[in-house]
C-alpha cells in the first residue's frame, strides 16, 4: 500500500473514531478533529508524537515556526510553552491528527534491545521537530487505529504496534533527537530536569547557577543549551509557563487580576497585565470574561 492510500485510510479512521464519545480501546491512543481555523493559543506541548492526516497546523516556539501538515509528523521532546492554530481545516475537510505520548522508559527499554548512537559530542537537539513521516511509519499507525475496531485485539497487538513506530522514529529523519528522550546522561535529560524545575516551582526567583547545577552543567553551556533545546531563555521559559498558569486560574476561578499576577510569581500588577496582554492579546480582565463565556457556552 503506498503512501496516498495510507493517508486515506488513516483520514478515515481518525475522523471515525474522534467523533465517537466513548472511551478508544488504545491505551494513550491520542486523536485530533477541528473543523475550522482559530486564533493561535498558548499551551504547554508534552513530550508526543503527532501525525497529520488532514489539514495544518502553525506551532511557535520562541522565534522558531513550524508549519506541517498531511503526511508529517511532529515530534516534541520535553514540555515546551508554544503557541499553535490550525491553518487548513473546515467542515468539508477538517483537520486530522493522531498521536502518542512518548514516555522516555519506553524508549529506554527499545534502545537496551538494540543499542544507541548518541548524538555528537557537544551537540544538543531542539526540543521539537516536524518532517515527513515514512510509509512504514503510517503504515503502523493505521494498524494501530484499526484496533479501535476490535477491541479485543488492542490489549496484546497494541503495545507491539507501538513499539514499531517507537523503532520507526529512533531509525527515522528524528531518531537523534528520540533517542535522547530514552538517555539517562543525554544533554537532553539534564536541560528536562531543570524544565520540570521551572514548571514546578514557577513561583520561586530563578537563579541560572542553581538551574545550572541541576542540570549538572555550568552556567554559560547550560544556558546555550537550554535555548537550543527550547528557543527561550530561562526567564522567558519560567515567563510563559506563569503566565499560560495565570490563564488557567483566571478561567476557572473569579480571583481579581491582580491576585492571579501574585499568586503566578509576579510582583508587579501593571507588568503582569502588560504582559498578560503581550502575550494573549488582551488585558487578563477582558480576556477572563472572552474565557469564561466561552466556557459557559460550550
Amino acid at each position: 500500500m503506498h503512501p496516498p492510500a495510507l493517508l486515506d485510510e488513516l483520514r478515515a479512521l481518525i475522523d471515525r473514531h474522534a467523533s465517537r464519545p466513548r472511551p478508544l480501546a488504545v491505551d494513550g491512543l491520542l486523536l485530533t478533529r477541528a473543523d475550522r481555523p482559530e486564533a493561535p493559543t498558548a499551551s504547554l506541548a508534552r513530550p508526543v508524537l503527532a501525525i497529520v492526516a488532514q489539514g495544518s497546523k502553525r506551532l511557535t516556539l520562541g522565534d522558531r515556526v513550524h508549519d506541517y501538515g498531511a503526511g508529517q509528523y511532529l515530534v516534541v521532546s520535553v514540555d515546551l510553552p508554544v503557541a499553535g492554530h490550525y491553518t487548513q481545516a473546515d467542515p468539508e475537510k477538517p483537520f486530522l491528527a493522531c498521536g502518542l505520548a512518548l514516555e522516555p522508559a519506553k524508549i529506554a527499554s527499545l534502545l537496551l534491545d538494540t543499542g544507541t548512537t548518541p548524538l555528537p559530542r557537544g551537540t544538543t537537539p531542539h526540543g521539537l521537530a516536524v518532517c515527513d513521516a515514512s510509509a512504514e511509519l503510517l503504515d503502523a499507525a493505521v494498524r494501530l487505529l484499526r484496533l479501535c475496531d476490535r477491541p479485543g485485539d488492542a490489549p496484546v497487538l497494541a503495545p507491539l504496534i507501538e513499539k514499531e513506530i517507537l523503532w520507526r522514529l529512533i531509525t527515522g529523519e528524528q531518531g537523534a533527537l528520540v533517542r535522547q528522550i530514552g538517555l539517562a546522561d543525554s544533554q537532553l535529560t539534564h536541560i528536562s530536569r531543570a524544565i520540570r524545575w521551572i514548571r514546578d516551582h514557577h513561583t520561586e526567583t530563578l537563579r541560572i547557577e542553581d538551574l545550572a547545577r541541576l542540570a549538572g552543567m555550568s552556567a554559560s553551556p547550560f544556558h546555550r543549551h537550554f535555548r537550543a533545546v527550547t528557543a527561550l531563555t530561562p526567564i522567558q521559559y519560567q515567563k510563559r509557563i506563569r503566565l499560560q498558569e495565570a490563564r488557567l486560574l483566571l478561567m476557572s476561578s473569579t480571583e481579581d487580576v491582580a491576585d492571579v499576577g501574585f499568586a503566578v510569581g509576579y510582583d508587579s500588577a501593571s507588568q503582569f497585565s502588560r504582559e498578560y496582554r503581550r502575550a494573549f492579546g488582551s488585558p487578563p480582565g477582558q480576556d477572563a470574561v472572552r474565557l469564561r463565556g466561552g466556557a459557559g457556552r460550550g
